[in-house]
């Protein structure tokens, strides 16, 4: 049997996504009448067809029940616990308590030079800060866990008493449990949960909101050959399969985000596949996280143009995404990226 997903696509903004919905031509994403859709493209392994909203009731029963079924996750007001997501996108500003992440390693690995780019990020815009003690750039070894503690503990002690929201990149259960006890408001693994066998544990008890992570093997291993049967479907099923799991172990809120994992097991086909078809995990019901920042997919595509930055890649894609509804972007460069997000936010309106 045929298995059936569902893309929202063909997006308005602004004025004229309001017009749109109130003449009822067009759908709001995620309750947001600022961006809304018309389309919808019905995706199996074999074929896909792009239909208008209003020609589903014309689909063979078994489709127009999953399609509905989909465009009500879709249509739904996310909420998630501390974030406004009627306001997007929301930029969570990167902070590498290491000395080998790929772009920024070294420059901020001690407690004064942390601490001045947490407020740097802040003011420019920032509204979560996430602080990691591994690097799990392509190739990078692990790190043990009393390492990586000993990295980040300074930093989030600092913390402790301001109105911050911290998420921790981590994929150790001990990080997880020494941080939860000085300020911790989101994990960050991007290992999906399976780094650790502890970790769906520590997130049982502490019902923390998470973020479930997409990554094909290892950061030691995930950039060699990477392959898909489909990459957007079969990651589409990862999610799927990981909320089924959760769900059977106990977890039930929904304070949880979905990231592709650009750049973690993929390809440069593979990267812009999931950045041209994104908007097909907003059925899964949860917010989008994408991180693009910097990203080697951005050194493949402008070859003699690349930049060590690569602040030009990284602004139009971060904007590509929100043209999807994508929620949460995780970025090195807050107040460039917050810049282009207010310049082009008025144009559209």
């Amino acid at each position: 049997m045929n298995k059936y997903y569902t893309r929202a696509c063909n997006f308005y903004f602004g004025s004229t996504s309001k017009k749109n919905i109130k003449k009822k031509l067009s759908i709001p994403l995620n309750g947001n009448i600022l961006i809304s859709f018309d389309q919808v493209e019905i995706i199996n392994r074999e074929n896909s067809k792009t239909i208008n909203i209003k020609d589903i009731d014309k689909l063979p029963r078994n489709q127009k029940i999953k399609i509905n079924k989909d465009l009500k996750k879709i249509k739904k007001k996310k909420t998630f616990k501390q974030l406004a997501l009627s306001d997007i996108p929301i930029l969570m500003g990167i902070v590498n308590l290491t000395p080998d992440s790929f772009s920024d390693g070294g420059k901020y690995n001690n407690k004064n030079l942390a601490s001045k780019h947490i407020k740097n990020l802040l003011s420019s815009g920032a509204k979560i800060i996430d602080i990691g003690g591994e690097s799990t750039r392509p190739g990078a070894s692990d790190v043990s866990s009393i390492k990586e503690w000993e990295r980040i503990k300074k930093v989030l002690k600092m913390l402790k008493n301001r109105k911050c929201f911290v998420s921790l990149d981590t994929r150790k259960s001990f990080v997880m449990k020494k941080a939860s006890k000085i300020k911790v408001d989101l994990i960050n693994d991007v290992s999906g949960l399976d780094y650790d066998p502890q970790t769906i544990n520590f997130l049982k008890k502490s019902r923390k909101p998470f973020i479930i992570h997409h990554m094909k093997g290892t950061p030691k291993n995930m950039q060699i050959k990477p392959s898909y049967k489909n990459v957007l479907l079969d990651i589409y099923d990862f999610f799927e399969a990981k909320l089924k799991y959760i769900r059977k172990n106990g977890i039930k809120h929904n304070n949880i985000i979905l990231d592709p994992g650009i750049g973690f097991g993929k390809n440069l086909k593979h990267n812009i596949t999931l950045l041209k078809n994104i908007s097909i995990f907003h059925s899964l019901g949860l917010p989008i996280m994408l991180g693009l920042s910097r990203k080697r997919f951005i050194r493949d595509i402008s070859k003699e143009n690349d930049t060590k930055e690569r602040l030009g890649g990284t602004i139009s894609s971060c904007i590509q995404s929100y043209l999807q509804g994508v929620q949460i972007l995780r970025v090195h460069d807050v107040k460039e990226i917050s810049q282009a997000f207010k310049v082009f936010k008025k144009l559209q309106n």
